[in-house]
């Protein structure tokens, strides 16, 4: 498949950190892949919260928390993503 060809059938995801997309989702997987992704990324961020407000860092730095904020933000941000592409083709 020439990279045009691919390139129709992809979606951009967010990038705020870059003025070009870098990331790409296959805008013709079937619907249950693309659940089957939000959902995998979903599941993760909400044990990776999870695991931050059971430990107990008592010399944690702003950094560290700017660290875990930015984490979770990028993993829900590809979750909306992918969940904006179903909204898109299933309504």
């Amino acid at each position: 498949m020439t990279t045009p060809k691919l390139m129709r059938h992809c979606a951009n995801m967010s990038h705020p950190a870059t003025d070009h997309p870098v990331l790409l989702i296959n805008a013709e997987a079937p619907l249950h892949d693309l659940h089957a992704c939000a959902s995998e990324r979903l599941d993760a961020v909400l044990k990776y919260l999870d695991l931050m407000a059971c430990i107990h860092l008592p010399d944690h730095a702003e950094h560290d928390i700017n660290t875990v904020t930015t984490i979770a933000r990028i993993m829900v941000q590809d979750v909306r993503d992918v969940f904006r592409l179903i909204e898109r083709r299933n309504f």
